[in-house]
């Protein structure tokens, strides 16, 4: 009984280690994959269409897929200001703003979040909204694989095609169209700037029709965008847009 119960558990054991690589060669697949792949859907964009399905609603997912020349400079120093002004500088993690934000969980201040624009990508791409450790955990861990394998060009390339800008509205180029009747190539400072002010929220707050609050924020972000260090993504400068 005895050996057998050895050899169960040993069995047991080399299953789980087994399954553990395979998960870590899929993953390490799947990064190297969209390193070079256009990632045309997300998992959040499947979630919104099943909660449309869920509460009787129209089913909305537009989404277009444009390289990084083909996205306005300013919508990237917008969101840069807005989401993550350290993103040129850190790999991946701003520890200061994780800092803060447990500090101010700990005087019972409302929690706000701490995720750098690489943190979010990788959620978008790889993961499903949630607060679990679980989910936090395979976080961290696709952050350092996008960081060391995809670089800062690629992850703000993807995140600009992939984060949800409006309701069933993915990306610049979708958000452009959508709210401006334009390019994303083509959007303004201001534009962008409004656009980079709905982000925490874009399902509640519009960039077509933003609200007072939405207008303050945007007025930050104006001011904040040229004190941001040079950001060089490979931009086309014929298809920028800086008009003020």
């Amino acid at each position: 009984m005895k050996k057998s119960h050895k050899h169960i558990v040993k069995r047991i054991l080399i299953g789980c280690r087994n399954i553990i690589l395979l998960l870590f060669v899929l993953s390490l697949v799947a990064v190297l994959a969209t390193k070079f792949i256009p990632v045309y859907y997300t998992p959040l964009m499947f979630m919104r269409l099943y909660e449309q399905h869920q509460e009787g609603k129209t089913k909305k997912l537009e989404h277009k897929w444009v390289p990084i020349s083909q996205i306005a400079q300013p919508l990237i120093q917008a969101v840069v200001a807005s989401e993550d002004n350290l993103f040129m500088e850190h790999h991946g993690f701003d520890f200061q703003q994780i800092e803060k934000a447990l500090d101010e969980a700990e005087k019972g201040k409302r929690v706000r979040g701490a995720s750098t624009i690489s943190q979010q990508t990788a959620k978008n791409v790889f993961l499903w909204p949630g607060k679990t450790f679980i989910r936090k955990g395979l976080e961290v861990y696709f952050t350092v694989l996008i960081e060391l394998i995809w670089g800062k060009t690629r992850i703000m390339e993807v995140y600009l095609n992939s984060v949800e800008m409006g309701n069933g509205i993915y990306g610049a180029e979708a958000v452009a169209q959508a709210h401006f009747k334009k390019q994303a190539y083509q959007l303004t400072r201001q534009e962008a700037a409004l656009i980079a002010a709905t982000l925490p929220n874009p399902r509640i707050y519009s960039s077509a029709r933003p609200s007072a609050y939405i207008q303050k924020r945007q007025g930050q972000i104006l001011s904040l965008m040229p004190k941001l260090l040079p950001i060089e993504m490979g931009y086309g400068t014929t298809k920028s847009n800086s008009k003020k």
